[in-house]
């Protein structure tokens, strides 16, 4: 089976687990949430249900449209009953890397204001250790000005490579959603107490938010190449 399947069965099955009439929704960013926002729709065709949902990116807020659901924000739904995100690898701890497509900030906002995350992903991102599968770093974003002082700063701590991340098909570096850069850290030590790391990186001056979920995520579904899924809960 391929992965774009298992990516659509853990979709399918977080949205008839958790998605129930009279909802506000967190609409995670990627790829996998493609799949549910697409079976949330054919549920709310079929069952008519009332679902309010609340972007976590651009690329969230375009999915709601184009599926003609009902777009709200923060302002008037400050609690979220349950979000459905993925993520970029998920430990035996249930703590989570996100942010390899630059939506971290938004994504962490709309989980802090949830009564449940509830993680969908394929069977690559499902490790023992952060860093077993996933090779790419953990997101940093930053204000511009201050990245090259906290890309200094987070090495002098924990060691480890930085990039600044590079755009595709535009020239210099990313810029996210809300006019920041990223720093893509690959760190070399696994063991590292993720909680401790996610504190203090956060309260370097310049350090908008990092890619650390920690203690936020209550479930996980992982699609499996055979065409069942895996369910881990915190």
């Amino acid at each position: 089976m391929s992965l774009e399947k298992a990516k659509q069965v853990a979709a399918f099955r977080a949205v008839d687990e958790f998605v129930k009439s009279d909802c506000v929704f967190g609409v995670g960013s990627g790829s996998t949430v493609v799949y549910a926002v697409q079976r949330l729709a054919e549920r709310v065709e079929l069952e008519h249900l009332k679902v309010v949902c609340i972007p976590t990116s651009f690329q969230a807020k375009q999915l709601i449209l184009k599926h003609n659901l009902k777009l709200g924000e923060l302002d008037t739904n400050p609690i979220i009953d349950v979000t459905i995100d993925g993520a970029d690898e998920v430990d035996s701890n249930m703590t989570l890397i996100k942010g390899g497509g630059g939506c971290l900030l938004q994504e962490k906002i709309i989980a802090s204001c949830s009564k449940a995350l509830i993680v969908i992903a394929d069977y690559t991102k499902d490790s023992v250790k952060l860093g077993d599968r996933y090779k790419k770093g953990i997101p940093i974003e930053v204000i511009p000005m201050a990245y090259v002082p906290i890309k200094n700063k987070v090495l002098a701590m924990y060691g480890g490579e930085i990039k600044l991340r590079s755009a595709i098909a535009k020239a210099g570096p990313v810029v996210t959603d809300n006019g920041n850069f990223i720093l893509d850290w690959m760190f070399t030590n696994q063991d590292l107490d993720w909680e401790q790391v996610n504190t203090s990186v956060k309260m370097i001056p310049g350090v908008v938010e990092i890619g650390l979920f920690v203690k936020m995520c209550s479930k996980a579904y992982f699609g499996q190449p055979e065409g069942t899924v895996v369910e881990r809960s915190a």
